[in-house]
């Protein structure tokens, strides 16, 4: 009997197996590995993914801090968690702003019911990494992006085993990772396009009055 998405998902975060050495003294980000932050994920994926329907994929760079590496939800801080998805939790009850942009969007979409019947929102690369106590992305550190490319390779084909639909993915997170992520769609032929779309941090750092104006783009991006 096929499973649920919510199965499949939390199958996908708990399989998870990270290479154990980083170069340059980087850390995993890795939060599914705790109990407590499981416990979230799976009350979120409960919600939103008790189901076998096909959907499209966003992938955004790898978690963060403040957001999954928080909450294990991708571009969900605690705040959205309860505020957004109403899913409660003894967190504490801090915020992002990539997180505040994209449930923007979503709200635009037509709600996180709506948003996540159609989408997905994973990472290229589905855990992040810490290198002095702040974020480093993959693509930072040229020594990291070669030591985690088959890690993140197999991850990617490991997502892909679920109900996607692969005429196209959403590429969330500027220039660097469309570039990465592009090269191996172009040698793996995962989409059949790669559409980018700008990070929500750079958009609310230094574009917030024209926030409105990049949730359009982001809405035509998905009705295109």
């Amino acid at each position: 009997m096929k499973k649920t998405w919510a199965q499949e998902l939390l199958a996908f975060y708990k399989n998870l197996q990270p290479p154990q050495q980083l170069p340059n003294n980087i850390e995993w980000l890795y939060p599914q590995q705790h109990k407590e932050v499981m416990q979230l994920v799976k009350r979120f994926f409960d919600k939103y993914y008790a189901d076998k329907e096909p959907r499209r994929l966003f992938l955004g760079i790898n978690p963060g801090r403040f957001g999954a590496g928080v909450t294990g939800v991708n571009f969900t801080a605690p705040k959205q968690l309860k505020e957004e998805c109403g899913i409660d939790h003894n967190l504490k009850m801090q915020s992002e702003l990539s997180a505040e942009f994209i449930y923007d969007m979503i709200n635009a979409y037509g709600g996180p019911d709506t948003f996540y019947n159609d989408y997905f929102i994973g990472a290229v690369c589905p855990l992040g990494f810490i290198k002095d106590g702040i974020n480093i992305n993959y693509y930072d550190d040229k020594q990291l992006q070669v030591a985690v490319t088959p890690f993140i390779m197999e991850s990617i084909n490991q997502l892909l085993q679920l109900n996607f639909k692969r005429d196209k993915c959403f590429c969330i997170g500027g220039e660097k990772n469309f570039k990465f992520l592009n090269k191996l769609n172009q040698q793996e032929q995962w989409f059949e396009e790669v559409v980018p779309l700008p990070h929500p941090r750079f958009i609310l750092q230094y574009r917030r009055k024209q926030k409105e104006e990049y949730i359009q783009l982001y809405l035509q991006a998905l009705s295109a």
